[in-house]
């Protein structure tokens, strides 16, 4: 077992969702002023048409499914379970967010990142599984 085997994905993971927050803000402020929009004065509408709209639409991504992934890394690693399994598992899923978001970010071929986006929800359903059973819920001692 690691020590800390599962902390260095959480940590990577917020670390790239920092880095998507600024590519948002160096993407976005300059889009808003070409456009003369102002902000909180700007509708929606007006907002999802600047070209850091799929920036934005990311970052808010990166907020939603990678809140279990923390919850899960936390819980694996506080039941001793940051095992070689896990922690490549862990490390795939940020890979799997990283991909995610760089294609949503540029070209967002919706199927493509609807595809990437399963592919994530499976290896965090893995890590899910091994949380589930490492914590002794009775269905899934077999």
């Amino acid at each position: 077992m690691y020590e800390h085997g599962m902390i260095a994905p959480v940590v990577a993971l917020v670390i790239w969702s920092l880095i998507m927050l600024i590519w948002l803000y160096a993407t976005r402020i300059p889009a808003m002023s070409k456009a003369k929009l102002k902000p909180g004065e700007a509708s929606k509408a007006e907002m999802e048409q600047l070209p850091s709209a799929n920036v934005a639409n990311n970052y808010n991504h990166l907020m939603e499914q990678p809140t279990l992934f923390y919850a899960i890394c936390f819980a694996l690693q506080f039941m001793d379970q940051a095992n070689d399994i896990n922690i490549g598992l862990a490390w795939l899923y940020v890979v799997i967010r990283v991909v995610h978001s760089l294609v949503q970010a540029t070209v967002n071929i919706i199927i493509v990142r609807f595809l990437i986006f399963i592919v994530g929800s499976l290896v965090l359903g893995a890590l899910t599984f091994h949380a589930a059973i490492a914590s002794g819920l009775a269905w899934f001692n077999f």
